[in-house]
């Protein structure tokens, strides 16, 4: 694999034309070597109006909302073909700018996305109206709910799943009739701007689709541009609030998909092995930068043992190193400062009389932001690691006496975006999962699929994304009646 140089290519797609930023540069870099991966001129305030302008053209001209659901569907089943056509060139990007290991980009990082947007564009020939039979009685009138598309979308991702996420928000605003304009993380917006140029190239209207690359302020002024209808962001739960507030004053719509401190309970029974050695794996993945990821793990105090040696033996099998090697299992975080920041949380729970259970070798490669997966035991639920979204491959092992004890813990959170169950009665672990108060809860090694919704309860979130609910997000109901 080797990633192409863009460096002084036109990479900002507004109004159908690419063009180059006028603001301040952006670098990009590699986190496995610490090398610049590109440098790109962010947006400036002038394009960002242009490309908002811009959609708000395609939408009330008509031109992308008024097309046909089949119109519609056809050209985004042109758009999952081109990207699948490209798809070494895509896996290059996301593992170049976001240090994913292939063994996990290939089918998460891409093959997720493509899941979901090939399901969106055969969604999008489903336009809900909803008749309502003659009422000769009170009102005399007959008539139809009407799903509309909601019109300009701001559509703002995070960096450890730049593709996924832009399908996730991108996808579904397309099938609804929507106009975007999408903005990836300034940490990794490489494989969305070659997005942007794929899409350009696969006959949308000009303006249906715009990508700018920006720091916060740009991002600030999307959201808060007149034009702009609904935002849809993914991120932290303190800039999600700052994003709520911001489209609170202008009385817009939002979707906030935000962080989370997922559980995972593990139920007694003799499953303690095999469900730590799933959870850890699942965490460690994307190098713990996941907002789903399982960081709490929850086992019985008679099996705290046997959960303890299997969490040592797990992590004694992952291998960390270079992306771009099959066998590697987890890449590096993101940037230096993160990698920093969670060995400092790790150095106060030790500090505070928590212990390093586990805790992965580093390679030894000279470059790159290296974080161990780690274990932590001796901590109660209401520590600072077990309550915190660390965002890094941090676990915390947590004992519990009984399964109603262990619901309790598992809801004891300001978050509530995902949990997970393993047990060895399937029916019992569902018992247990309808307690847990999550926006998605995996049963037994459960996983999303295209159809099904993802967003949170509590402060991971508002709306939905994924499935009907998610295309849902981007509709508004328009009442029509008419007499008798």
């Amino acid at each position: 694999m080797a990633f192409r140089d863009l460096s002084g290519e036109r990479l900002l797609l507004i109004d159908g034309e690419t063009v180059l930023g006028e603001g301040p540069v952006i670098e990009v870099i590699n986190p496995a070597t610490e090398e610049l991966l590109l440098s790109v001129p962010e947006a400036s305030p002038g394009q960002l109006d242009r490309a908002v302008r811009g959609a708000r053209r395609a939408f009330d001209s008509g031109e992308w909302p008024a097309m046909s659901a089949e119109q519609r569907a056809r050209l985004l089943e042109h758009v999952w073909r081109t990207l699948m056509a490209h798809e070494d060139e895509l896996l290059d990007s996301l593992i170049a700018e976001t240090g994913a290991a292939v063994s996990s980009a290939k089918p998460v990082q891409f093959g997720e996305a493509m899941s979901f947007l090939r399901w969106f564009a055969d969604a999008a020939r489903r336009v809900p109206v909803v008749k309502t039979p003659p009422d000769f009685v009170l009102t005399q009138t007959t008539g139809e709910v009407r799903a509309v598309p909601v019109g300009v979308v701001a559509a703002i991702a995070a960096f450890n799943y730049p593709l996924l996420i832009a399908m996730l928000k991108v996808g579904a605003a397309l099938a609804a009739g929507c106009t975007t304009v999408l903005m990836p993380s300034p940490r990794t917006p490489v494989t969305t701007l070659m997005l942007g140029r794929l899409l350009n190239d696969c006959g949308l209207p000009p303006g249906v689709v715009n990508v700018l690359v920006g720091e916060a302020g740009i991002a600030k002024a999307l959201t808060e541009h007149p034009l702009v209808d609904k935002i849809s962001f993914t991120g932290s739960d303190h800039v999600g609030a700052l994003v709520a507030e911001q489209a609170g004053r202008n009385i817009k719509g939002v979707v906030l998909e935000l962080g989370g401190k997922s559980p995972c309970v593990v139920m007694p029974g003799g499953t303690a092995g095999p469900a730590v050695d799933t959870a850890l794996r699942r965490l460690f993945r994307n190098a713990g930068q996941g907002c789903k990821s399982p960081s709490r793990i929850l086992v019985h105090e008679d099996e705290y043992g046997t959960a303890v040696a299997q969490a040592r033996k797990t992590v004694g099998e992952i291998t960390v190193g270079d992306p771009l090697d099959p066998a590697t299992d987890v890449g590096p975080v993101i940037r230096a400062a993160e990698r920093d920041r969670i060995a400092g949380v790790v150095a106060d729970a030790v500090a505070n009389g928590a212990e390093v259970l586990a805790s992965a070798a580093l390679p030894d490669l000279g470059k790159g932001f290296w974080s161990p997966p780690t274990v932590i035991g001796g901590v109660t639920n209401a520590d600072s690691i077990s309550q915190d979204e660390i965002f890094g491959p941090v676990a915390v092992l947590l004992p519990y006496r009984d399964v109603d004890e262990a619901v309790a813990i598992a809801n004891d959170t300001r978050f509530g975006l995902a949990g997970y169950v393993y047990g060895p009665d399937t029916p019992a672990a569902l018992e247990v999962a309808q307690r847990i108060r999550a926006g998605s809860v995996f049963v037994n090694g459960g996983v999303d699929r295209p159809d099904t919704p993802g967003g949170g309860f509590k402060s991971s979130g508002i709306g939905r994304e994924g499935g009907d609910y998610g295309i849902s997000e981007f509709y508004q109901w328009q009442n029509l009646r008419w007499a008798l």
